[in-house]
């Protein structure tokens, strides 16, 4: 309809349009506009015979003429400016505000972002590895030191003659089979490396010994020599909270994820369901009044090119458009409804952890919705913070490393960990690092390593998965989030089994969660 409309336009005005031009003319959102863009080019050009190719030789030019449009007509072009190759940046200095940034003062029961921002742009060399190992080492055997059970502890280089119960702190290197079923850890601190034997006849301990993932700090309780020592007891840096906060009043946070926006498989309609219900359009849903933080945990768009043949699965094969029509479409939650929002590993940002905000030359449509706060991946933030109360500290983690861990811990094996990705949190948690194995995620070595849980979080929020799970482990809140995708051929190839539309919301008062189902 819109292109028969345009063409009896041109017919009267005596212009005419290449095929390419019509059909992205027709796309535009406002027919009107769309015509007085076509004057506008005719006049500007005193071509009569609209092209691309006139588009690609007077670029420039026709930039600047989209400034010429009333403010009203320049919001409507967005989509149809990036079909035509233009340079977007004109528009971002017309509707972008001020990036909110991490340093800002916050008022009481705002959003504190307490995690760094990653340098990003700086060249890496090998002592950028080597420092980053040794001050996590350092970090892990402070944690360490504080476990009652490590008594008698000593470095490696002071282990003489035959000792009896010691205790070492150290990284493991490797790990091996012998002959007789024993397990050999290779030891290393700061002063040297020694051989640790677990004996398999000690079933428990052997048990324990098989989940540790190489490159993670543990204490060992043990006795032997300067060539060996046998292993007794072995202890876990471990996350544990005392207790669980409640807030002093009654607000809710809500956890979503892998949203896949601009894939064929995105469920809309469900999509929009959820928006309806934050909005209050849901009959006898009195408790969205209440609903104060929406958290999305990375893969907001489906992005270009994550995995062989993805074309095949797109509905928007521009990743600046995904972002522009998710944006319009998260633009319809209401105001009073604050969206952290952290990326993931389809978000057009490097998988590089730890991973910087959302690339502003993509993503600038969401740094324009006043609701929404940036932060990185992983990232902790704390929300609910009233007088005499200190809030909720959240940890966020897209889960990029969960596939590495379900496939190579023998616990987790059996439990098809990335079916119930709980049990991966929880091991994570117990070695205080999201990913203490060199090989299980490409990253970005720190000297203070950001994907090392210095600080214990009230409440841990992954994705990736595609699971909805809520879980408690030594009093912190486990969450991970469903999608709002239906499953692709690519995910179906490897076993997955997603939950969809599934929404975990947090009392943050009575700690009660209900898990709301939009599917």
């Amino acid at each position: 309809m819109a292109s028969k409309e345009i063409l009896e336009f041109c017919l009267k005005k005596g212009i005419l349009l290449d095929k390419e031009m019509l059909n992205l003319f027709s796309e535009a959102e406002d027919v009107e506009t769309t015509k007085l863009i076509i004057e506008k080019i005719e006049q500007h050009t005193k071509k009569k015979f609209i092209t691309k190719s006139l588009f690609e030789t007077n670029r420039k030019n026709l930039e600047q003429l989209f400034l010429t449009l009333p403010k009203e007509n320049q919001e409507k072009v967005e989509r149809l400016k990036i079909k035509l190759g233009l340079n977007i940046e004109v528009l971002r200095e017309i509707f972008s505000p001020k990036i909110k940034e991490a340093e800002r003062v916050f008022e009481e029961g705002d959003i504190k972002i307490l995690s760094a921002k990653p340098i990003i742009g700086k060249k890496l060399e090998v002592k950028d590895f080597t420092i980053c190992f040794r001050k996590r080492f350092s970090s892990m055997k402070n944690i360490l030191q504080e476990h009652s059970e490590l008594t008698n502890l000593i470095s490696i280089n002071k282990i003489s003659g035959n000792q009896q119960n010691f205790s070492l702190i150290g990284i493991v290197s490797e790990k091996k089979i012998t002959k007789n079923k024993n397990l050999l850890l290779e030891i290393e601190d700061s002063t040297g490396t020694i051989t640790a034997l677990v004996n398999q006849n000690k079933k428990q301990l052997f048990e324990k010994a098989e989940d540790i993932s190489l490159d993670s700090v543990v204490g060992l309780k043990c006795s032997g020599s300067r060539e060996i020592v046998f292993v007794n007891d072995i202890i876990f840096p471990e996350s544990f909270l005392f207790e669980r906060k409640n807030s002093p009043e009654e607000e809710y946070a809500l956890f979503i994820g892998d949203l896949h926006f601009g894939s064929k498989g995105f469920l809309e309609e469900e999509f929009l369901h959820f928006i309806n219900y934050l909005n209050g359009k849901i009959p006898n849903t009195p408790e969205v009044e209440k609903i104060k933080y929406l958290f999305i945990i990375g893969d907001l768009v489906t992005g270009i090119g994550n995995y062989p043949n993805q074309e095949r699965d797109l509905k928007i094969f521009d990743l600046e458009e995904q972002f522009v029509e998710l944006a319009s479409l998260l633009s319809k939650i209401k105001k009073d409804i604050q969206i952290i929002i952290s990326p993931g590993n389809h978000d057009g940002v490097r998988i590089m952890e730890p991973q910087p905000l959302l690339d502003e030359k993509y993503a600038w449509p969401l740094y324009n919705l006043k609701n929404v706060t940036l932060t990185t991946n992983p990232a902790t933030v704390n929300i609910g913070s009233k007088k005499n109360f200190t809030g909720f500290d959240v940890l966020t983690y897209h889960g990029f490393s969960f596939p590495f861990y379900a496939n190579s811990v023998p616990s987790l094996i059996p439990k098809k960990a990335m079916n119930c990705p709980e049990e991966i949190m929880k091991y994570l948690l117990k070695n205080r690092h999201l990913a203490p194995t060199h090989a299980s995620v490409q990253y970005f070595p720190y000297e203070d390593d950001p994907l090392l849980i210095k600080k214990i979080p009230d409440i841990f929020v992954s994705a990736h998965t595609h699971k909805s799970a809520v879980s408690y482990y030594n009093n912190i809140l486990l969450v991970s989030v469903s999608c709002w995708e239906a499953m692709s051929p690519y995910q179906e190839k490897f076993g997955n089994e997603p939950d969809h539309c599934k929404v975990p919301m947090l009392n943050l008062k009575t700690r009660a969660i209900k898990i709301l189902d939009f599917e």
